[in-house]
């Protein structure tokens, strides 16, 4: 192997294409003396004299015309491994993704994206995953192929690419008092609250921001995930915390109503995570790119992105790993 020379057979395959060693130096842009040097190793190499000279001409010896088509062959599928890869055509590709989601990402991407399959990609197959714990080695050992929700792990083999923010509004029935009335801080800690958090943590930055104001919240249930929020909330009684553009759907399908929290909380951060050996991968970036153009707002495609440590802003309801 340490006399392994690849760009011996480049040569070799000009060499015996034109049977020339002046017109075979002009093809690889070299000179007719470094040819002529490259032609003794490749003797030397194959232990034949490969072009023979024929009067003014040279000539391919048997050996050289028996290697002729297979080194031709070889070359041409290494320029192909190494060159620019063709451009992904989505209606061809065959596949399985794996995508772990929040339940919040689930509810605003799973349709679209199913749509957008359907008519683009119908060879493409998603699984969608429930949050994992343990993202990162999901993410490592392929379990996952991407991660999509509010990430707060970090780890310098996973890829993290921020996709928007979202604010967080209140949430409640038609004929809620803070749906029919002005909201003020008092009136929104009064009421009946519904907290989101897997592991039952009540508290969070909406208490913080209450008690800067000298209040306090009555949370009455916790729920490990948003859509049971929605429900719960639709007895006429509760409120809970949602993102305004993740939620939207959700929202108006069951007929419920948004307002402004009166205090000033943090955006929910969206963004997705992948294992670094898939970055280049032309499929997995065809989705990736399909999937952050799902996820973003309308009025937000335009804009420039933000810079990369707003991705991890403090997340105001308890959606984040505990």
């Amino acid at each position: 192997m340490d006399a392994l020379d690849m760009n011996l057979l480049v040569a070799l395959d000009a060499l015996l294409d034109t049977n020339s060693v002046t017109r075979a130096a002009e093809r690889l842009q070299t000179s007719v003396p470094a040819m002529s040097r490259t032609l003794a190793r490749l003797r030397t190499v194959f232990d034949d004299p490969l072009l023979v000279r024929a009067g003014r001409n040279l000539v391919p010896t048997p050996r050289a015309l028996e290697l002729r088509y297979e080194v031709s062959a070889l070359v041409a599928q290494g320029r192909m491994l190494l060159g620019p890869r063709d451009t992904l055509d989505p209606a061809g590709l065959k596949r399985s993704f794996a995508i772990g989601a929040d339940d919040m990402v689930r509810t605003e991407l799973a349709a679209p994206l199913l749509v957008a399959l359907r008519t683009q990609a119908p060879g493409v197959t998603v699984h969608f995953r429930p949050d994992i714990p343990d993202g990162t080695s999901a993410l490592r050992d392929g379990r996952v192929d991407i991660e999509v929700g509010v990430i707060d792990h970090t780890d310098p083999e996973t890829t993290v690419h921020r996709v928007l923010g979202d604010r967080v509004v209140g949430v409640a029935a038609a004929d809620h008092p803070l749906i029919t009335e002005h909201v003020t801080v008092a009136r929104y800690a009064a009421a009946a609250h519904l907290a989101i958090s897997r592991d039952g943590r009540a508290r969070g930055p909406i208490d913080d921001r209450l008690a800067l104001h000298g209040r306090t919240r009555r949370v009455v249930a916790t729920v490990p995930d948003l859509a049971t929020a929605l429900f719960a909330v639709r007895s006429g009684v509760l409120v809970c915390p949602a993102p305004a553009h993740l939620a939207a759907a959700a929202i108006s399908a069951l007929r419920l109503h948004t307002f402004e929290i009166p205090l000033p909380l943090p955006e929910v951060a969206i963004s997705m995570a992948w294992h670094p050996r898939n970055t280049a991968d032309s499929g997995h970036r065809w989705l990736r790119e399909l999937i952050r153009t799902l996820l973003t707002p309308p009025s937000n495609k335009e804009k420039p992105k933000r810079r990369r440590e707003d991705r991890n802003a403090t997340i105001p309801v308890s959606h984040g790993r505990r």
